[in-house]
Formats: C-alpha cells, sequence, structure tokens
C-alpha cells in the first residue's frame, strides 16, 4: 500500500517517513515546496491531480495542513491526513478544514478544541513524537572533543524570538492600547496552565490594532473578528512573549549557574550566559541533550496545552528536561520522575540548584524520561495510532 507524503521541509518528515515505512507502507514524496516555497495554491494542486491520474494512493500525508492539498483530495475522493506540530497555523482557518476526505490531528489539545467543530469526525488530537534510535546512534559515535565541547551544567538551545516578534514592529500604538498589553503580558507571565490574552483582547483593543497590523488581513481571516482576534494572541502577543519570558529565565538563571545558550538570535540583553551560535540539529543538537546536566525548555505561548518537540528530543536523548508547566505534561511524563517543570523564575532557579546538587536523583530522572519516551513517545508508535485512527473512520 501506498501513501503520497506532501513536503515541505519540516524537521520532522524524515522520522515521520521512516515510521510509515516501518510499518509496511510505501511513501513517495512530492517534494516542489521544499526547494520552490512560494508555490501557490493552483500549482499544488496541477501537481497532485498530475500525480493522481497515474497512481491511486491510501492517502496523501502532510505535516500542518494545506488548504490546496485537502481541496485536490476531496476532488478525487482520497484521504488528506495532517498532524500539526506548529502553533499558530493560520490555514486551519481555511473553509477546506471541513472537508469530509480530511483526517486532522493535532498534536495540541486547545489547537484541537478550537479547530475540530469544523469536522467533527475527521479530527483528532495526537502529541507529537521523536526518534530514540536516531539520537542514539549520534550520541553513540561521538568523540572525546564533541562530549567536552557540549557538555554543560544548564543548556537552552534555541531563539529568543525577537528577530520573529512582529508585535515588535507595529508603529504608532495608542498609549492606552500599549499599556493594555504590556499589562496583559505581565499577568500572562504569572499564569502557566491557563491563557488569558485571547479572551481579554475586547473589541475596543482589536479596534485599535487592526488597521496597524495589516496581517490581520488574511484570506482565511479578513470576515473573522474570532480569526483576527487569535492571530493577534498568538501571532503578535504570542510572539513578544516569548521574547520576555526567554530574557526573564535565562538572565535569572545566569544570576546563580553556568548557563550555555546556542542560538542565531541578538544575545546583547543577556547577562552573565556564555553565548554560541547555533548548532546542526540532526548532529550536534542531540550531544548538548545528553552532555548537559540540565536542558531547559521554554515553551511559546500558542502552545497552549501541549509539548512541543523540543521536549520529546530532549528525553529521546537522555537528556534531564526542565520546561514550563503545560497542562498536557503529566499525560505524557510524569513530574518529578520522569521530567521537571517550572512555573516561575524562582522556581526555575530553585530546582536547578536541586537537581545540580543532587546528581544521582538528576540522572535517574533522565534515565527514566527516556526509558518513557523509547516505551510511549517514538514516531513508530505515534504513526500507528494514527493509522488505527484513520481506519476508524473508513
Amino acid at each position: 500500500m501506498k501513501i503520497l507524503f506532501y513536503r515541505y521541509g519540516s524537521i520532522c518528515e524524515p522520522d515521520m517517513i521512516e515510521a510509515f515505512r516501518k510499518i509496511g507502507l510505501e511513501v513517495e514524496e512530492e517534494r516542489t515546496q521544499i526547494t520552490r516555497k512560494a508555490t501557490t495554491g493552483s500549482e499544488i494542486v496541477e501537481s497532485l491531480a498530475a500525480l493522481f491520474d497515474k497512481e491511486r494512493y491510501l492517502f496523501v500525508f502532510s505535516v500542518n495542513f494545506f488548504p490546496a492539498v485537502s481541496e485536490i483530495c476531496q476532488l478525487y475522493s482520497i484521504i488528506y491526513v495532517s498532524w500539526t506540530v506548529d502553533s499558530p497555523v493560520l490555514e486551519l482557518f481555511s473553509p477546506a478544514l471541513a472537508n469530509s476526505c480530511n483526517r486532522t490531528f493535532y498534536f495540541d489539545r486547545a489547537q484541537y478544541e478550537r479547530f475540530s467543530p469544523a469536522n467533527p469526525e475527521g479530527s483528532f488530537h495526537l502529541p507529537l513524537a521523536t526518534n530514540p534510535t536516531r539520537w542514539q546512534k549520534v550520541i553513540s559515535g561521538a568523540s572525546s572533543e564533541y562530549r567536552h565541547r557540549f557538555s554543560s551544567d544548564i543548556s537552552f538551545v534555541g531563539s529568543l524570538y525577537k528577530e520573529k516578534n512582529p508585535y515588535l514592529l507595529i508603529k504608532d500604538i495608542p498609549p492606552y492600547a500599549e499599556g493594555y498589553i504590556s499589562g496583559l503580558e505581565k499577568s500572562q507571565m504569572l499564569l502557566f496552565g491557563v491563557n488569558i490574552i485571547e479572551p481579554a483582547l475586547n473589541d475596543e483593543i482589536m479596534k485599535a490594532f487592526d488597521p496597524l497590523v495589516p496581517d490581520l488581513h488574511t484570506a482565511f481571516c479578513e470576515d473573522s473578528p474570532s480569526a483576527k482576534r487569535y492571530i493577534f494572541a498568538n501571532s503578535f502577543i504570542g510572539s513578544d512573549l516569548a521574547w520576555r519570558e526567554r530574557l526573564l529565565y535565562l538572565n535569572s538563571l545566569g544570576k546563580h549557574f553556568d548557563v550555555d545558550l546556542y542560538t542565531g538570535s541578538d544575545t546583547s540583553e543577556l547577562k552573565n550566559i556564555h553565548t554560541h551560535g547555533t548548532v546542526k540539529t540532526l548532529t550536534e543538537m542531540p550531544l548538548i541533550f545528553n552532555f548537559s546536566r540540565i536542558n531547559l525548555n521554554i515553551t511559546t505561548r500558542s502552545i497552549q496545552t501541549g509539548l512541543s518537540l523540543r521536549n520529546f528530543d530532549i528525553c529521546g536523548c537522555g537528556g534531564f528536561l526542565m520546561t514550563n508547566y503545560q497542562e498536557e505534561l503529566p499525560e505524557l511524563y510524569e513530574p518529578g520522575t520522569e521530567a521537571e517543570y517550572f512555573s516561575s523564575a524562582e522556581e526555575l532557579v530553585d530546582k536547578c540548584a536541586y537537581y545540580l546538587e543532587h546528581e544521582e536523583e538528576r540522572a535517574a530522572i533522565a534515565r527514566r524520561g527516556y526509558e518513557r519516551t523509547v516505551s510511549s513517545h517514538s514516531y513508530e508508535i505515534r504513526i500507528a495510532g494514527m493509522i488505527r485512527l484513520i481506519n476508524s473512520t473508513m
């Protein structure tokens, strides 16, 4: 049985393809958008139609949701399976989400609850995963030089989000609106497990920002105040919060510990942090996760309940995970036993101090987190579960 994998270059794609093949499916790849990002919807339809005229596929699969793929699959009566790995995914506002051909898997339960009403029978919640086998091959082959280079007490790999922060580009914000957003952000930074941003964006605030933010007027969202509110809360304020929170947590840790940061972002606002450039995702990042005593994860607020890919990758590399609290965390890793979480900068500092002083306990949590990942959170396990859910709808 053959499936068509519509690719655009996500880092997750090779592991997913491997998992599909391991469970016995033949995978054909459509790779045009990897090298030509500006592929239009009509071009996607034409390229897939040409393939569908020659071959019959069990289903078409993609990472995240592509409306044009859904539309051509609907026309040819082919199942279209997608699995979100990002939030927000603005294409989910497309009317194509309601197509009966869709089987849409959402990694974040809040995202699922938001968009599943458009297609109740074709929507599912499915957390992300990782490939522990791939990571262990890299780690086991690491030289002593690499072990020394990437060893750390506390490390963080990722963007600081300032360069990804569209909120900073908004000009001429009315003082009352700017003050309202500032107060809202400060309140949200004190709260984990609940998102107050979107519900607090009242009509007056949205009216103030509407003429200042052209991105609120997308094809999918132009006539939907709810969609505009969602975009502003998650793409704009969410990015601004990510930048502010990462500065807060890293600077708080830098006052007390040796912290290594691997990023391509501007680090001028950080103090007492050992800054490095970017690292190679497949060959260097797993070494950092394995050789660091504590790996910090800071989830962007647009991911409201679920776990980002970074959590699974850290544990899948045998690393100790210190992450901000997320509602779905206790369902996937037992806090204090398989991973650890924090709910404030003060708690983060206290817990890092504790685990740096209790090496055996720290190592035991990292080991159990790895074992849980291997037994429950590999791509092969997730893809097999996905196939079962798809079969239940056929």
